[in-house]
């Protein structure tokens, strides 16, 4: 009950602070509705078309707006040593990650959910299996949440931060088969795009939307989980090595 108390403490001030923040709010607006805006409004109203690029439109919201907003909230955090504070709480470190990226994935989920809403105005939405849009976006959430976390704590600055993981998002538009089939990429590029957690998430959004997908949907919720295992257990090894000595 402790822990669960300071979780929500966390999590409720980092709301507070950074996330609920009018400009923040208008800026997660913003992108995914430039994002969706720029393919749904030129495809017009062919379904089909809508269909076919509006899960890479989720992807790519979700993915910026994670990776985006956590790289301020943690890196900042650290550099004015308010994050070396919340260390000395009795809490282990595992909480108190988890409630520091938790409004990130709360953040990237919303994100998400601006270009389904323009595009239900645009078109109808039929066929969506939205148990796995949801499965879908959350895991994706979660995954990109944890890379930015990674990146996080492997800088020191802010603008380090930002502009590492644009070095990572803006390939990965073109690698994760967002916009393009991982099968039309060359073969030397297309192991990259099998380690990048994006690439599996792209997949279930799609799956959700369209019915149909490159991989089999269980095969890309555990590989998807897994990733996200792996990048917070690294961003954790990372932090007791770097930030608590």
């Amino acid at each position: 009950m402790k822990g669960l108390t300071a979780f929500l403490g966390i999590l409720g001030k980092d709301m507070r602070m950074y996330y609920l923040k009018p400009p923040n709010i208008s800026w997660g607006l913003i992108f995914p509705v430039a994002w969706a805006g720029m393919f749904l409004v030129r495809s017009g109203r062919a379904l089909e078309e809508v269909m076919s690029i509006l899960p890479g439109i989720v992807t790519v919201s979700i993915l910026f707006g994670t990776t985006s907003m956590l790289a301020v909230t943690v890196t900042f955090e650290k550099k004015n040593a308010s994050f070396d504070r919340l260390l000395l709480a009795p809490l282990p470190l595992e909480i108190i990650m988890l409630a520091k990226t938790s409004g990130a994935i709360l953040f990237g989920v919303a994100n998400g959910l601006v270009p389904l809403l323009i595009a239900s105005i645009i078109t109808s939405l039929p066929g969506i299996s939205w148990g796995l849009l949801l499965a879908g976006s959350l895991l994706t959430a979660v995954s990109s949440t944890f890379l930015g976390l990674f990146v996080a704590v492997a800088v020191s600055e802010v603008f380090e931060a930002q502009t590492f993981s644009n070095f990572l998002r803006f390939p990965m538009i073109f690698l994760c088969g967002l916009f393009i089939p991982v099968s039309s990429l060359p073969v030397f590029l297309r192991p990259l795009s099998y380690i990048l957690p994006a690439t599996w998430g792209a997949d279930l959004l799609r799956r959700s939307v369209t019915g149909s997908g490159a991989f089999e949907t269980m095969a890309a919720l555990v590989i998807l989980a897994s990733m996200s295992l792996l990048l917070y257990a690294f961003s954790l090894r990372n932090i007791r090595r770097k930030w608590i000595t």
